[in-house]
């Protein structure tokens, strides 16, 4: 057992699971102060306040945690962080004024990144990820999901699929894996996009559903990568091999990606940087989150989604790193929850709720992760004292994370 005791503030606290948190209620962020949580087997056992704190003996590890908060990890719901390379070439390309889409048909982009992968092996492509996982979990991930799609042959998003099995394998963080082999159309079909789909829904999803690598499907449905009708076709492929939805939608145009994704049931639809009130009133009444990817709209220098307007329309939102070699080579969840308060404009309260409980439902870990709920796997970290919440994000340029407890035991990197 692990007692951490005198706790200054305990975040996200719960009585039974919540789904989500939606519009209004967004704001709200329950906390106890003056606290004690306990954790057993790996679980939440029990919290409250001091004067009820239990009395463990020598039965227990007790940390004084004396002036300091404790949070729920972040559950970072969108991450490509399987990859070879790097592309700062293309960060300097937009600097002298190239855009994304400019960038892709030269053949950088998605493809740059494809080629790349394709000739790394598997263990280089582990080793690589493993690190990035590690400082992942430093700045307070306990739940994360990962994508393929920068393979874009059978043999390459396999051997991605792989490592992320590796991953889930070798760390105590918990992880979602995807097939987001529609993530662009490879150059050898740049004139037969059908035969590619085919590939995709004949070959590879048949022998990825053979050894059980993926718990998702995912496409990429925007201007300049795949179309509505492309994109259903390849949801119901998937959904015959029991892989659910989720979506790239809306990022560079006002795709169709959100309607497509809600008629077929999609877990979540990420990005939405570009969406209007059509795109609102589909996700109302449906089982779908919409997660907002900030750092990417800030390394892409491109409009950020609408947060306040779909909080105000009464939605729940989600936020993730998209850590990528690409649009966001970063995995740092705190400063995305600083960049969702400067430039999406939400309050700390609806950033954190947006990072832990509502990133937990678009990876269907909402009975298990994502507050603090007796029960629940037991995933914390411990923040450096600060005066309220709000310090968190605010201090962007500090990492407040002092300590990251992951199924019941302190993380040691």
């Amino acid at each position: 057992m692990l007692l951490l005791k005198n706790i200054a503030l305990l975040v996200q606290t719960e009585e039974k699971p919540t789904r989500w948190v939606a519009g209004a209620n967004m704001q709200n962020l329950p906390c106890l102060p003056n606290a004690w949580l306990l954790i057993s087997k790996g679980k939440i056992a029990d919290f409250g306040s001091m004067g009820s704190c239990p009395d463990v003996g020598e039965s227990a590890e007790v940390i004084d945690v004396r002036g300091k908060m404790v949070f729920p990890c972040w559950c970072d719901s969108h991450t490509h962080i399987v990859y070879a390379g790097s592309r700062e070439q293309e960060f300097v390309y937009r600097i002298k004024g190239m855009s994304y889409e400019e960038i892709a048909r030269q053949g950088g982009g998605i493809l740059n990144s494809a080629q790349q992968l394709q000739q790394a092996s598997e263990e280089e492509l582990f080793e690589a990820a493993l690190g990035r996982l590690k400082e992942m979990i430093g700045y307070g991930t306990g739940a994360v999901e990962i994508k393929s799609g920068y393979g874009l042959t059978p043999e390459s998003e396999l051997k991605m699929l792989r490592v992320i099995r590796r991953l889930k394998e070798s760390l105590p963080v918990s992880i979602k894996a995807t097939f987001l082999g529609a993530h662009a159309v490879p150059h050898t079909y740049k004139h037969n996009r059908e035969a590619y789909i085919n590939l995709l829904t004949n070959q590879m999803l048949p022998e990825i559903a053979a050894q059980e690598l993926a718990d998702y499907i995912d496409v990429f449905c925007d201007e300049g990568f795949f179309t509505v009708p492309e994109t259903a076709k390849i949801l119901k492929a998937g959904a015959l091999y029991g892989l659910k939805p989720k979506i790239h939608a809306n990022e560079l145009a006002v795709s169709g990606g959100v309607q497509v994704g809600v008629a077929h049931n999609a877990l979540s639809v990420d990005h939405l940087e570009q969406i209007g009130q059509a795109e609102i009133y589909s996700l109302l009444g449906s089982q779908t989150m919409p997660v907002l990817l900030p750092g990417t709209a800030f390394f892409l220098n491109i409009p950020y989604a609408p947060a306040r307007q779909m909080i105000a329309a009464g939605l729940p939102v989600a936020l993730a790193t998209d850590y990528n070699p690409g649009s966001t080579p970063s995995g740092k969840m705190p400063f995305v929850l600083s960049l969702a308060c400067l430039k999406l404009k939400m309050l700390p309260e609806e950033a954190i709720n947006a990072a832990t409980i509502n990133g937990a439902y678009a990876m269907e870990l909402q009975e298990t992760h994502g507050s603090i709920c007796r029960g629940k796997v037991a995933n914390v970290f411990i923040a450096q004292p600060m005066p309220s919440v709000a310090f968190l994000p605010y201090a962007f340029g500090s990492n407040l994370i002092e300590t990251v407890i992951l199924q019941g035991r302190v993380w040691q990197p």
